[in-house]
């Protein structure tokens, strides 16, 4: 999505608005800090964000006599864009805690919001579980945008088939070639059923002690899983849309739960398209991992990997080394960064 050119009178108003806010959230902190003075908060201890939701956000204690029970918390404003996942300092109040500090994270999901801002998703992340079904249809370009996003964060990704009990001999096929083409690159594939149970117990020892985040369409069947692998927790779930056959959005806000065995899952609300505008162009070929092989190695050191003759790339393509709806899907992609960037430069 473009951003919007603004005159010089919306220009003056969104800057009063902003500076409305911090003058608003500055004496949000100002109260905080003489409620610290004051004596009225407890001591300093560790706590892990659960759970978000504007300015304030359910912290789970770590430490101390009340570890493990889940507290509503605010946060100061100077301590930025803090997410599920997050591990923080926070200190108790008669009503709610103040988070005080955050501690330093390992690396954090980030997509931008519909006015082009790059927002954390969810932070300390090990796997990120792309979650597809029979419905809604899945599409390889939203997958490849979930793959790059993941790469280009460091996170290992899993691509996990729920709703495995509704395919059939007509589904089936075009399924399994979709899956096998990201098995060719080196990507674990997983099949899963909540309804049925089938596949859930090999999926819990894969994320077993590790920190996953469930990405997905809306109706791709997350929160239903997460209702199968972690009984009592009773997300809210949604049918398809009967005329779209596209998910309907049960999920709000990113939530943290445990494994009772260890480990921790992070529901996402669902999204149905996964937008990459905060990607240089230059760096997206970094995101599609079997490409890794070829770069740099063309005859022309400013190919551009179209019509140069001897292009590594090109000759990787028609031998099979690299598959064609992979290369059409970074070409894709690529063209709606160089548009973006055109137009945010004009």
């Amino acid at each position: 999505m473009a951003k919007r050119k603004v005159n010089r009178r919306q220009a003056w108003r969104i800057d009063k608005i902003q500076q409305e806010r911090t003058e608003r959230a500055s004496k949000r902190d100002e109260k905080l800090d003489a409620a610290l003075e004051g004596g009225d908060l407890g001591p300093e201890q560790q706590g892990l964000i659960i759970s978000h939701f504007g300015r304030q956000v359910d912290v789970e204690a770590l430490e101390g006599e009340r570890s493990g029970e889940i507290i509503r918390c605010h946060m100061r404003t100077h301590l930025g864009q803090l997410v599920t996942g997050d591990r923080v300092i926070w200190r108790a109040g008669k009503e709610h805690g103040v988070v005080v500090a955050a501690l330093p994270r390992k690396g954090a999901l980030m997509r931008p919001n519909n006015h082009g801002e790059l927002k954390p998703v969810a932070a300390n992340i090990d796997f990120i579980v792309i979650t597809i079904a029979v419905e809604p249809e899945p599409f390889a370009n939203l997958v490849d945008r979930y793959l790059v996003a993941a790469e280009l964060s460091d996170i290992e990704p899993i691509l996990l088939i729920n709703k495995a009990d509704l395919l059939t001999d007509d589904n089936r096929q075009q399924l399994d070639n979709l899956t096998q083409s990201y098995r060719d690159i080196g990507y674990q594939v997983l099949h899963a059923s909540a309804s049925s149970k089938a596949g859930l117990e090999e999926l819990t020892q894969t994320l077993n002690n590790r920190i996953s985040v469930f990405v997905g369409q809306s109706g791709v069947g997350k929160s239903s899983l997460i209702n199968a692998l972690l009984p009592g927790v009773d997300l809210k779930t949604g049918a398809l849309s009967e005329q779209t056959r596209k998910g309907k959005h049960t999920t709000t806000t990113a939530r943290l739960f445990h494994f009772p065995s260890g480990g921790d899952l992070i529901d996402s609300p669902g999204i149905r398209e996964f937008a990459l505008w905060h990607i240089e162009p230059e760096d997206l070929m970094s995101g599609f991992t079997e490409f890794s092989d070829f770069a740099g190695t063309c005859r022309f050191r400013d190919c551009n990997h179209q019509k140069e003759p001897g292009c590594i790339f090109k000759d990787a393509v028609a031998e099979g080394k690299i598959s064609e709806a992979r290369w059409a899907s970074y070409w894709h992609i690529l063209s709606a960064l160089e548009e973006q960037t055109k137009t945010i430069r004009s």
